[in-house]
């Protein structure tokens, strides 16, 4: 869970782009935004692809990172990895661990961070692209670290107070918008991209034709 007050609290990227879920055009401004910040964030020399979602199936304002593992994890993407789901969530207390299993396990990560997190009363719904990383945890005062090369953030509720409590009432009904956005968003540039993966037998280097 990320916590965004004000643009000096939010620390924008400069590569940073924001919607709406309520939109009736939320979904084709995530295909455009996501292929903006992916094509200016993505090197040609990475190996693998990993969605890194973060949050816990016991909050349901803190669900979104989860819900969306599971909506994307049984699909067959070509070195795309999902980490984060409901059944194994990635949460402060395996955070750590988990980050160290992609630096084992996977050759030239670049790690997508995706989070809930908390912001003005004007704020709720929208969706946060951008490049660089996120900071989990710091909505409910957890010091951990930053993660991801790129990032995308649902703003669930409002913050500044209680947030324990503010998570626990937060409408599943805002959560699902956006995670329904962001998934089908996601499956859709994650075909594109297994189906464009490219590793050249001569360098053995890969790079993405989007």
């Amino acid at each position: 869970m990320s916590l965004f007050i004000n643009k000096k609290e939010i620390n924008l990227k400069i590569n940073s782009y924001t919607l709406n879920s309520n939109d009736p055009k939320a979904l084709l401004l995530f295909y455009h935004y996501f292929d903006l910040c992916l094509s200016q964030t993505l090197p040609e020399n990475i190996e693998n692809i990993i969605l890194l979602c973060i949050g816990s199936d016991r909050s349901t304002g803190d669900c979104l990172g989860p819900l969306i593992g599971h909506k994307l994890y049984k699909n067959k993407y070509n070195k795309i990895h999902i980490l984060g789901t409901l059944e194994n969530p990635v949460h402060a207390k395996n955070l750590e661990k988990t980050l160290n299993t992609i630096k084992a396990s996977y050759p030239s990560p670049f790690i997508i961070s995706l989070d809930a997190c908390l912001g003005r009363h004007n704020s709720i719904g929208n969706i946060i692209i951008s490049s660089g990383p996120l900071k989990p945890g710091a909505g409910v005062n957890k010091n951990l670290p930053e993660v991801g090369d790129m990032s995308i953030i649902g703003i669930v509720n409002i913050g500044g107070y209680m947030e324990y409590s503010i998570l626990q009432s937060t409408r599943l009904n805002t959560v699902m918008k956006i995670a329904d956005i962001i998934s089908r968003g996601l499956n859709r540039h994650f075909n594109l991209i297994s189906d464009s993966y490219f590793i050249n037998p001569s360098t053995e280097k890969s790079h993405f034709d989007l």
